[in-house]
């Protein structure tokens, strides 16, 4: 499940507000089996991204630190992907 969420822990710097975030969006969306949301459910849906979100920086903020970054580095710090999605 979630196989393209990728690995936030032992990023340099760390992993932002912003990647932590699409982490959390990506695994609710897979979680609920909803893309997008219908405008009844919108509330509740980004209540769980919120909540699965102040998780995981609770989680990176406690884990220990690696000693390797991993072997993957998330799209969104890529300055390369970045480029391509500004244009």
């Amino acid at each position: 499940m979630c196989r393209n969420i990728t690995e936030l822990r032992g990023l340099e710097p760390p992993a932002t507000d912003e990647e932590i975030e699409a982490a959390a969006r990506q695994f609710v969306r897979k979680v609920s089996g909803l893309r997008q949301p219908p405008p009844a459910a919108a509330g509740a849906f980004e209540a769980a991204v919120a909540e699965v979100s102040a998780s995981v920086h609770r989680l990176l903020r406690e884990l220990p630190a690696r000693r390797q970054p991993p072997g993957t580095v998330p799209p969104l710090r890529r300055p390369e992907v970045r480029a391509r999605l500004e244009r």
